[in-house]
């Protein structure tokens, strides 16, 4: 079964705000066995620039699980902070099992 995924380009408005995201999500995140691939570090966008100054790619067990994830009553309080702090767009894949 292939594995789901969240991509994240995330521009953070305040970052102390925002530090109360990270610590709301993490409840979301270990509920579903969700693990970092990417979180933050170095950039660059090549091409077409993609909105953000923050990257995340997260992985899930499955496309279903990604999806149950965000839509979990912990995630929406979390994205309640979220985008407070932060103009964010999430994009949830399935990955490919070749």
């Amino acid at each position: 079964m292939a594995k789901g995924y969240w991509i994240a380009h995330v521009k953070v408005r305040d970052p102390e705000r925002y530090k109360d995201y990270v610590a709301a999500n993490a409840i979301a995140f270990k509920k579903y066995n969700a693990r970092f691939v990417v979180r933050g570090g170095r950039n660059e966008a090549r091409g077409n620039p993609i909105s953000g100054d923050r990257h995340v790619v997260l992985e899930f067990e499955s496309y279903d699980v990604a999806r149950a994830c965000y839509d979990s009553p912990e995630y929406k309080a979390a994205a309640a902070i979220r985008d407070e702090a932060s103009d964010a767009s999430v994009i949830i894949i399935e990955g490919y099992d070749g």
